[in-house]
């Protein structure tokens, strides 16, 4: 097994070591983490920006409305506003250094600190406002100066909606034409997802909001008011269980995409030095690193210092090709047909395309 390189001139792609298209491959991949890392900022930063000033003025309108709606519509802002927080909190404390207690690093702390905000979202958000709406139902209240929620549902509606064209926009630069559905599940990145299905929750929750504080002018029944807390709650609930299964998938340890897979398989396999990779196995250490763990088959004929020179070299065509693969280790092997067990998932992973 090949030892993890250290950094350094040794740990980067040999000069003239891939061909033309793996180079331009590599630099679309090495454009792509780029524009995930910045893209991520500027939208959780545009996030919270509007979110500071949306929760703003939701209190000023629930101070003077007494709308449950509204109440529960600022509390989710504010819960907004902690998450995004958090979101950067978690993207600083993931660069740090490894350590010998980490000698991974700590790439996936933005993992747990984006489940931390699907908890946040759930509690603070849904349950609080799931209990203002029941309360609200069950107590009835006037709602005063109606004129001034609906001036601060459109405000908010407006900078929320400028928040969502800002997700959107640097999401667009890494879905690769895939469906959004398709992206918030696959993302490995957790902040344009999070932003993205918080930004929704939030244009949905203000649309619930006024049609709650709507019904209740038009009906005179305060009860409506409720049923639009209680629907903005269950909405949070909603997507808080969303993000926070997406998140655990990541913080368990998920695989490196299926394109970047096959790309290593065809880096390893890529000179004459090794025959096939019999199995491997791969999972994100962060959202731009990548663990590879491969047995490759060697020539029963090759010497030791052969062996060591042709995984040297494939380690330095894997690099070339995924950019992202930082930690590789490659194990020496011959490869026997009749040990090879085709339901294991480390082997079923080579085979998604055929050995040479």
């Amino acid at each position: 097994m090949a030892p993890d390189p250290a950094p350094g001139p040794s740990s980067g792609p040999a000069s003239g070591s891939s061909s033309g298209p793996a180079s331009g491959s590599a630099d679309q991949q090495g454009q792509a983490a780029e524009a995930g890392h910045s893209g991520g900022v500027i939208a959780v930063v545009a996030a919270l920006a509007a979110n500071l000033g949306i929760a703003a003025t939701k209190f000023v309108a629930f101070f003077i409305t007494g709308s449950a709606s509204m109440l529960a519509e600022s509390v989710h802002s504010v819960a907004d506003c902690g998450n995004q927080l958090l979101l950067l909190l978690g993207r600083n404390r993931a660069q740090r250094d490894r350590t010998e207690e980490h000698p991974f690093g700590f790439g996936r702390e933005r993992y747990f600190y984006a489940f931390v905000v699907a908890v946040v979202l759930f509690t603070v958000g849904a349950l609080f406002s799931i209990y203002e709406g029941i309360h609200k139902i069950m107590h009835p209240a006037p709602v005063h100066s109606p004129v001034v929620a609906f001036v601060v549902l459109a405000i908010a509606i407006v900078l929320e909606s400028l928040s969502l064209r800002t997700a959107v926009r640097e999401s667009s630069k890494q879905r690769n034409g895939a469906n959004w559905l398709a992206f918030i599940r696959r993302a490995k990145a957790p902040e344009l997802p999070a932003i993205l299905l918080e930004d929704m929750a939030a244009l949905a929750g203000l649309l619930l909001a006024t049609v709650g504080v709507s019904l209740t002018v038009i009906t005179g029944n305060e009860a409506w008011d409720g049923a639009g807390s209680l629907a903005i709650g269950l909405l949070l609930g909603c997507v808080a269980v969303i993000l926070a299964v997406e998140m655990k998938s990541l913080l368990i340890g998920e695989s490196a995409s299926a394109e970047d897979e096959r790309a290593i398989v065809t880096a390893l396999q890529a000179s004459p030095e090794v025959e096939c990779v019999i199995h491997m196995r791969t999972m994100h250490l962060g959202p731009e690193s990548v663990l590879v763990a491969a047995k490759i088959a060697v020539r029963p004929c090759d010497s030791a210092e052969e062996v060591a020179a042709g995984i040297d070299a494939a380690e330095r065509r894997v690099r070339a090709a995924v950019p992202i693969a930082k930690v590789i280790y490659l194990e020496p092997d011959l490869y026997r047909e009749s040990r090879a067990d085709a339901t294991d998932p480390a082997i079923r992973t080579v085979r998604r395309r055929p050995r040479r």
